[in-house]
């Protein structure tokens, strides 16, 4: 074990020298003071934006995007006791199909799948996500030079796609994951954290990739029941439409009726509801249009947990890395090197 562990230290310090000098010293966002704070679901539109100076990006080797790129843009601003983060990236397809039911010919009900997925690594029925992991602290090691590179740890026993992890006890990242189709309805942010866990097949099969507690709320799975989905969404009776929506939330779930869907027909195979308690403590919005991922993030500058990035010394620069998912479960596209926000009081 301990030769493994020198091995991936080694492994990450070497990465890290290489990219090192891919990371721009000018790639700083500045989170402007404002008197009045953005609405979010305004977008770009909202003034409080208009003097926020936009750090532009490239984003790189994620897949189902145009050659594996996309160009985002990030502004920021603060106003009372809140950080306000807005994030835009093209994206030339929305993707709202995350592993739906569907209604075969012969009546029974399927889940779409990846024929390619060997597991955790749905690239064809899946969502659009955006991710921001926060060094929490200035805990991890060689985040300064890889930015959140540093945690990914590619070709591992048992994965087809590696393991997201720090390398040792008490190196933590605050992840913001937010996911169009499970958080993005009711207007949050999956709040989540990074440690050194490493992966294994029964105890941690997300290794070091791990939620902040909750005390209500999320999203579970739609299993089937006697060979039909548990749930319909009670809004697809009357428009019975192919597709719809590609969740349901938990206030409009009923009982299923096979009767209202025909073959090929698809429907949710997710419930969702916002959480309660330290996970669900950042608010967003999320809108797709022409090509463009539009993201408004807010959320408290002290909340207080130990699993979060605490943005109390104004003074300080915070760093953290940005990845954009197409229509991926995990292989997105990411920024080389860390980005850093720093404020403007």
């Amino acid at each position: 074990m301990v030769k493994k562990m020198t091995v991936l230290a080694s492994a990450a310090a070497m990465v890290a020298t290489v990219f090192s000098g891919l990371a721009s010293a000018a790639d700083i966002v500045t989170a402007l003071k404002v008197k009045k704070p953005p609405v979010l679901t305004a977008g770009a539109t909202d003034p409080a934006w208009a003097k926020a100076k936009a750090l532009t990006i490239l984003l790189m080797g994620g897949a189902n995007f145009k050659d594996g790129k996309t160009n985002a843009s990030i502004k920021a601003v603060h106003a009372g006791d809140r950080l306000y983060i807005l994030v835009q990236y093209e994206d030339a397809t929305q993707s709202v199909r995350r592993v739906p039911y569907q209604k075969q010919s012969d009546g029974s009900w399927k889940k779409l799948r990846d024929p390619n997925d060997k597991g955790g690594d749905e690239n064809l029925y899946y969502e659009d996500k955006l991710a921001l992991i926060w060094n929490i602290g200035n805990s991890t090691k060689n985040f300064s030079q890889l930015g959140c590179m540093t945690s990914c740890h590619a070709g591992e026993l048992d994965k087809p796609y590696g393991n997201k992890y720090t390398m040792s006890a008490g190196e933590l990242g605050d992840i913001w994951h937010m996911k169009s189709v499970r958080t993005g309805p009711v207007g949050q942010v999956d709040d989540q954290y990074l440690d050194n866990t490493r992966f294994d097949k029964e105890m941690a099969p997300g290794a070091g990739r791990k939620s902040d507690p909750k005390t209500a709320g999320g999203y579970r799975n739609i299993e089937l029941e006697n060979g039909k989905p548990e749930f319909m969404d009670k809004r697809a009776i009357a428009s019975n439409k192919k597709g719809g929506t590609y969740y349901i939330n938990e206030t409009d779930k009923i009982s299923f009726d096979d009767g209202k869907f025909g073959s090929g027909d698809e429907v949710a195979s997710i419930v969702i509801a916002p959480f309660a308690g330290d996970r669900g403590d950042i608010d967003a919005a999320m809108n797709w249009k022409n090509g463009m991922w539009t993201v408004v993030i807010s959320r408290k500058l002290v909340t207080g947990s130990k699993y979060d990035v605490q943005f109390e010394n104004l003074d300080e620069t915070f760093e953290f890395g940005l990845a954009a998912f197409d229509n991926a479960q995990v292989r997105h596209a990411m920024h080389i090197g860390p980005l850093k926000l720093q404020f403007r009081k």
